[in-house]
């Protein structure tokens, strides 16, 4: 059975240590290809990553690190583009994205989906083509609008009775006539986090299939000749391992599809069914298969519309966390360590939930490992923390860690690829950590981290 995001923590956490998984101490050094970069392994007992020891990295740029595995990176970019080759495929850049970033999904040929002025301005700035860019957002403002009609994005996924009429009035005032979407809220419960749930009528994005009100949007925009309505959008949610949601809100879309043909006698050529594939973050974690998923997303979408009488719409989805999640890892150096007995070890390390929130936001698992040597110490039930004022301030919540873990130890924590520098803060006045791509022996920073004179410019 395929296993989802738990909302309340990981599925040990109210385990005590007898009952726990037993561990020998070669489990601890093992680097599981599955969770860690493809390029991954220990060299001399220390994990190497793109072909450099991580203590050469803490060396060379400090921790926290953000350490991000460009040939893993891009090996993926390429496999979504041989698997959906003849349909698009749009980097969700919510998950990541910096300007280096864009260089690669323009030289590997994906599109991308941005969700705010910034994520655009991104883009523009490297020259990544307007064309293959599609922009999001449940409340567009009219100078991101503006921004988007200057840039010509290839689309504009609508969310809103306000923002077609929104939309409707700048186009004509631009003189543009741009491609929409509708993005389509279908009902479909995707087994994920409340927080990361997103295709439920009870929650802030999208415009309900069942109430009526995606039907509702479809009629606004076709008596707006200033728009163009080219297809229908939908998002179910994320870190999803299970297709089978897919299915359903495909089923559901071509529904519309027809709705849209008999009422109107308008035939949608574009079908794009988003994102939100899950990975592996810890040991028994289920991925999809990238070629299976493409198979079965497009073997759907054919026999619905067949079924129907439609002609298959070209397919677009917008991959982010399984892109760039598995090849991204987070260094940190041991401060602290704290026995409380008969419980477990606290582990202090030099950053926390200002570079990576997600476990204290919604209970994500991650694996950490000693990363600076091999040990064959005994395994420690461990908790790792970060050091800012709150309790809820942990990165993995429960862990094996070798007993004779010191002060000055360098930790790894896998797939932090994703969602972690996107969602970074200056909580208790953190400076973010810099972003290093690592390739063929080679490292470079292509995010700088932040200082403490980044902080305090702009106070007056």
């Amino acid at each position: 059975m395929s296993r989802f995001a738990h909302p309340a923590g990981d599925r040990h956490a109210e385990m005590l240590p007898q009952e726990r998984p037993p561990l020998a101490p070669a489990d601890l050094n093992r680097i599981n290809p599955a969770i860690w970069p493809r390029t991954s392994s220990r060299t001399d007992g220390a994990l190497t990553v793109g072909g450099i020891d991580v203590r050469d990295l803490a060396r060379e740029h400090g921790t926290p690190l953000y350490v991000l595995d460009e040939d893993d990176v891009r090996s993926r970019m390429r496999d979504y583009a041989t698997a959906f080759a003849g349909s698009d495929v749009h980097y969700a850049g919510k998950a990541f994205l910096c300007r280096e970033f864009v260089r690669w999904l323009a030289a590997e040929g994906l599109g991308l989906d941005v969700a705010s002025q910034g994520e655009l301005a991104v883009a523009l700035s490297v020259g990544f083509p307007a064309e293959r860019i599609t922009m999001h957002g449940n409340n567009k403002s009219t100078a991101e609008l503006t921004k988007a009609l200057q840039a010509g994005v290839g689309h504009l996924v609508v969310d809103s009775y306000d923002e077609i009429a929104r939309l409707g009035y700048l186009a004509e005032q631009h003189g543009k006539r741009p491609k929409v979407m509708i993005r389509v809220t279908t009902g479909v419960e995707a087994h994920t986090h409340e927080f990361i749930a997103t295709a439920h009528d009870d929650q802030k994005f999208g415009l309900s299939l069942g109430t009526g009100a995606a039907a509702e949007a479809v009629r606004r925009i076709l008596a707006l000749p200033q728009l163009e309505l080219v297809g229908l959008h939908s998002h179910i949610g994320s870190q999803i391992v299970d297709t089978a949601g897919f299915e359903v809100a495909a089923r559901r879309l071509a529904t519309l599809l027809v709705q849209i043909k008999d009422e109107h006698g308008v035939v949608l050529p574009e079908l794009d069914l988003g994102g939100g594939y899950g990975i592996a973050y810890v040991e028994g974690d289920e991925a999809p298969d990238i070629k299976e998923l493409a198979d079965g997303l497009r073997e759907i979408v054919t026999k619905v519309c067949l079924d129907a009488g439609l002609p298959v719409p070209r397919l677009t989805v917008e991959p982010g966390r399984t892109v760039v999640g598995p090849g991204g890892i987070t260094l940190y150096e041991v401060g602290t360590i704290k026995d409380v007995e008969g419980l477990r070890t606290y582990v202090s390390i030099d950053g926390g939930m200002s570079d990576n929130v997600r476990t204290a936001l919604y209970g994500a698992e991650y694996t950490a490992v000693l990363a600076s040597r091999a040990s064959q110490a005994e395994p420690m039930l461990s908790r790792l923390v970060g050091k800012h004022c709150e309790s809820g301030d942990i990165i993995v919540r429960d862990c094996y860690l070798p007993a004779d873990l010191a002060p000055g130890d360098l930790i790894a924590v896998a797939s932090t690829g994703a969602y972690c520098r996107s969602l970074a803060s200056n909580y208790n006045y953190l400076p973010k950590p810099a972003v290093v791509a690592v390739a063929g022996g080679v490292s470079r920073v292509i995010v700088q981290g932040e200082t403490e004179d980044d902080l305090l410019r702009g106070q007056l």
